[in-house]
């Protein structure tokens, strides 16, 4: 496919939105170089933040109108555990996958080898190396993806945070320098900058989302309510300009186009080939990031709830609250479809689905035809079914499967 061509300028309304120095902004970035949402008469403004936290406040007092975000930040802005409650909506998923856990090179090594010579797999062999020195490690907030994948991760082994490793906020983009001056052990972040680290001989990625929750949502496009309500039509108008901007993200013959838009100062400001290995077609593992295919943009209200089942797993937000009825109305996909009927784009017919119930690739309902959807099992075999989640105040935990061939049909 070959690169659209850039146009003028749009129009109001304007639309401030936030984002890091990470790989999957892709879409957003994409969109405004290219004219996508002015070709939908929006103005974008793109402001690239240090941390989430900057992205979280800013949010929170209307600095920001939307942003690239972690989904459990967008809810802990919509409870007001970030100052100023803001609702806020999520109407579209901009990025599966694409976390990475890395170690510095020591641990690294050890852990490989010990992987390697017990036949484990990475996380035992972890574990093994925690009994033995307590570690730290980084998550980048929180109220992250990272904070809620890396502690499940490490509890289905029985590692206890705080017990057998210290968690510690690090904004992605200093990561690697916290790696570097031997502040934290590893640390669990977004592409790029797992490689990034890699290739500064600094540390070496171990695992990464795949392996905790295969095809796990990571980035979602936050919009705050007070801006939806005042501009319907143009909310509309941004989600089909992501839709377009995804599909080109998605389509390996761009890889290299996309990883010398991003690598720009003003974006990454990083060598285009440590971009490069984390998007579709430049991928050198499982854990690259995905933009369009698999219902990867679908705003599930399921994964919403599994996100905040796990916030209150680890008493990030209070028991008394009615998490289903708080995934309704932030995860917004009567949004979604409402842009997208038109397009002719495949659209599921649900809002919820089981997660983690298939080992491999599997058919979803939807109109005008069924989507080929990829595996979502989760590292023990967790099975998160949304109509089984427990009363308000009792444990949040997932219904575990039965055995392997329950996956096959669900």
């Amino acid at each position: 496919m070959n690169a659209p061509t850039p146009s003028g300028s749009g129009t109001a309304p304007k639309l401030r939105i936030g984002m890091l120095r990470l790989t999957d902004s892709a879409p957003v970035v994409t969109a405004h170089e290219f004219g996508f949402f002015a070709d939908e008469g929006v103005e974008v403004e793109l402001m690239v933040e240090p941390s989430w936290a900057n992205i979280a406040d800013k949010l929170a007092f209307g600095a920001l109108d939307a942003a690239v975000i972690v989904p459990p930040l967008a809810f802990a802005v919509q409870l007001g555990l970030r100052g100023v409650a803001q609702p806020m909506l999520i109407p579209y998923t901009l990025s599966v996958g694409g976390v990475a856990i890395t170690l510095e090179r020591e641990l690294a090594t050890r852990v490989r080898a010990l992987g390697e010579s017990d036949d484990l797999d990475p996380l035992p062999a972890l574990a093994a190396c925690l009994r033995q020195q307590p570690l730290t490690l980084g998550v980048v907030h929180a109220f992250s993806t990272h904070n809620l994948l890396c502690r499940y991760w490490l509890a289905s082994v029985g590692i206890e945070v705080d017990r057998d490793v210290k968690l510690a906020v690090v904004p992605p983009s200093r990561a690697v320098e916290a790696l570097r001056e031997k502040q934290i052990s590893g640390f669990c972040a977004g592409a790029p900058w797992g490689e990034v680290a890699r290739r500064n001989s600094v540390g070496h990625s171990i695992a990464g989302s795949q392996q905790i929750w295969s095809n796990a949502p990571e980035k979602a496009f936050a919009v705050s309510a007070r801006w939806a309500n005042q501009h319907p039509e143009a909310l509309s108008g941004v989600l089909r300009a992501l839709h377009r901007s995804s599909r080109f993200c998605d389509d390996a013959e761009n890889t290299a186009y996309i990883a010398s838009l991003l690598s720009r100062r003003r974006y990454l400001n990083l060598g285009s080939h440590a971009i490069l290995a984390s998007l579709p077609g430049g991928a050198e593992t499982s854990n690259g990031c995905v933009f369009h295919r698999g219902a990867a943009t679908f705003p599930w209200r399921s994964q919403g709830l599994w996100f905040l089942s796990q916030m209150r797993r680890w008493q990030l937000i209070d028991d008394s609250i009615d998490l289903r009825s708080l995934a309704e109305r932030v995860y917004r996909p009567d949004l979604y479809r409402a842009a997208l009927s038109a397009l002719g784009e495949s659209l599921p017919l649900a809002d919820w689905k089981v997660e983690g119930a298939h080992a491999a690739p599997w058919s979803l309902d939807a109109t005008p035809q069924p989507i080929p959807m990829p595996p979502d099992r989760f590292c023990d075999g967790a099975i998160f079914d949304p109509a089984a989640l427990p009363s308000l105040g009792e444990s949040a935990m997932p219904i575990r499967a039965r055995n392997d061939e329950n996956d096959a049909t669900r």
